[in-house]
């Protein structure tokens, strides 16, 4: 196996052990793929959920830029509650499992097809 697909299966046991969620598989690999060589980086490979910082540029560079959605403050609500979503306690909150749960949400799967 490759690193790439090493590591959609660790996100993919991430969504099932702590989020309580069966990944649709093509759609986690999409936006692995989506994320880049950020995965790739143990500090960018994870959401800093309780720096505001990083979760301006998580709703600025993926709900507005990548999801096209309007700026406003349903993508903080959003963010909220994907981090409780993830649990608070979860140190570790993958970039890529935290894309793919907002992706979710918004229900925007047809920016991945």
């Amino acid at each position: 196996m490759s690193k790439r697909d090493d590591l959609i299966a660790k996100y993919a046991a991430d969504l099932k052990d702590k989020v309580g969620v069966t990944p649709d598989m093509d759609l986690l690999t999409k936006v692995v793929i989506g994320c880049g060589p950020s995965i790739y980086n143990a500090d960018a490979e994870t959401v800093a959920a309780s720096d505001p910082d990083e979760l301006g540029r998580v709703r600025q560079n993926y709900l507005v830029k990548k999801l096209g959605l309007a700026e406003g403050p349903e993508l903080d609500a959003a963010i909220k509650a994907v981090i409780d979503q993830y649990g608070s306690a979860n140190r570790n909150k993958y970039r890529a499992v935290f894309y793919y749960l907002l992706c979710l949400h918004f229900k925007k799967q047809s920016v991945y097809a």
